[in-house]
């Protein structure tokens, strides 16, 4: 099996600082596994916020989570600072797949990367729909 191949910073368009945490490490002394799905999470939301105008609490339209992906690279402990980047890798109709990694402060290759995608749903219907204009515009922006 061959190893994979680490993703550079290069290959992302937007980057967002993490605070590692205390209760982040594992009994193994590093970042546990699961908490670089928090990381994914993080990153994508604070994007769709900031840039997209993304109304988490009263808004009409929310981002589900439906798939989700990790390849760890090298180990991240605290208290450690880390970054996300992020980028679009596909826009449909009513869901985007964001590649988002996450690197060590300063360093240029992936500690881990992976993989994201949203549904956006009317959140009375709970049905799918088309991603709103200004929502697709800021995604249109890091694909």
């Amino acid at each position: 099996m061959s190893k994979p191949t680490r993703p550079t910073r290069e290959q992302y368009k937007v980057f967002y600082p993490i605070t590692t945490r205390w209760s982040d490490n594992d009994i193994y002394g590093h970042v546990n596994n699961v908490v670089y799905y928090s990381y994914f999470d993080t990153a994508a939301n604070r994007y769709l916020i900031e840039e997209g105008g993304l109304d988490i609490s009263d808004g009409g339209i929310v981002g589900y989570v439906v798939n989700s992906g990790c390849e760890y690279h090298a180990p991240v402990t605290y208290p450690e600072a880390v970054e996300a980047g992020v980028r679009v890798d596909r826009l449909g109709n009513s869901s985007v797949q964001y590649g988002i990694a996450i690197f060590k402060e300063g360093e240029q290759e992936a500690a881990a990367h992976g993989h994201f995608v949203h549904v956006f749903v009317e959140r009375a219907e709970n049905r799918s729909v088309p991603i709103p204009q200004h929502l697709r515009e800021a995604l249109e922006r890091i694909a």
